[in-house]
């Protein structure tokens, strides 16, 4: 499975959109995310685990604890993804409002 679909299937998933979404905006550490969220810790860890595993979340140790932030490598190859998706999209488009302006 190619990146941009392993990526796709980790977001499929709305708590851990949820928790990308969070750390969208900032690094954050399991508790923290778990604080924010209806879910245990050990989900969170679990959905972690899943989005790093998809190359969207890294993490790193800040002292005694874990601190989780967005992969922008994964985020880049997601949005390559999409990028020509919408490209193929547009192309398509056009292709079809030029066919119906021809007589």
């Amino acid at each position: 499975m190619s990146t941009y679909q392993t990526a796709l299937g980790a977001l499929g998933d709305p708590t851990r959109r949820a928790i990308f979404e969070l750390l969208a905006t900032r690094p954050r550490a399991v508790g923290e995310l778990a604080n924010e969220l209806p879910v245990s810790r050990p989900a969170v860890s679990q959905h972690l685990k899943v989005l790093k595993g998809a190359g969207l979340v890294t993490d790193h140790a800040e002292g005694t604890r874990r601190l989780y932030r967005v992969d922008r490598r994964g985020v880049g190859a997601l949005r390559e993804y999409l990028d020509q998706l919408w490209d193929n999209a547009l192309a398509a488009f056009a292709a079809a409002a030029e066919e119906e302006e021809k007589p």
